[in-house]
């Protein structure tokens, strides 16, 4: 499965990066997250430098999306160049964002009717658009799922786990990077938060027990 963290210039460190490594935590061969960006390298708002892995144009070939925050993501929906290269399709990926990457989702259309989660800085301009922002951490529609809070990357790489390959695998992951000693604690929260949204392939809704 190809993953892509989608980051820009600017990008939040937690978002990406604890994204990125949530999801590589999958030992499967064919598995694997990657920083997915417009240029070489991109800084975060904090002046840490990383090289990209893949360009944007990956994002038509990734079997899940993930739209990381930042603080340019409203010059990045405002730039047609940039944004003609965004190529998603709910219909045949997942396609996620955290914070202010769901204004990266309403600007591609994906939000119409369907609320949202966010942080509390892009609330407003989200609101703005039309869209019902909800007070939770993770909230998922079909294919295309948001989540709210730099920590909330936990539960969007959870959906995407248990989404693509099971839940067995997702809390195989999450054990690797909660706190010790607090494991059942912060395991069960990620799974209560997102198992409502869960899809089998089959297309039927799968509510699954914490």
């Amino acid at each position: 499965m190809k993953i892509a963290i989608v980051t820009f210039d600017g990008f939040n460190e937690i978002d990406s990066i604890l994204a990125a490594h949530i999801l590589n935590r999958v030992e499967k061969p064919d598995w694997k997250a990657e920083i997915t960006a417009p240029t070489a390298t991109v800084t975060s708002m904090n002046g840490v430098v990383i090289s990209t892995q893949q360009p944007l144009e990956f994002l038509s070939e990734a079997d899940a999306v993930v739209f990381g925050s930042g603080r340019r993501t409203m010059q990045i929906i405002e730039d047609p160049s940039m944004m003609s290269r965004i190529k998603v399709s709910p219909e045949h990926q997942l396609v996620a964002s955290q914070c202010s990457g769901a204004m990266v989702l309403e600007r591609l259309g994906l939000l119409k009717n369907i609320p949202a989660c966010t942080d509390s800085w892009t609330r407003p301009a989200l609101e703005a658009c039309g869209v019902k922002v909800l007070d939770r951490p993770f909230y998922a529609e079909g294919n295309v799922a948001t989540a709210g809070g730099c920590l909330s990357a936990q539960y969007l790489s959870t959906w995407i786990i248990w989404r693509l390959i099971g839940k067995e695998a997702a809390l195989e992951a999450l054990n690797y990077v909660v706190p010790v000693g607090e494991q059942s604690e912060y395991i069960t929260r990620a799974i209560e938060a997102v198992s409502a949204y869960i899809i089998t392939n089959k297309g039927s809704d799968e509510t699954a027990a914490a």
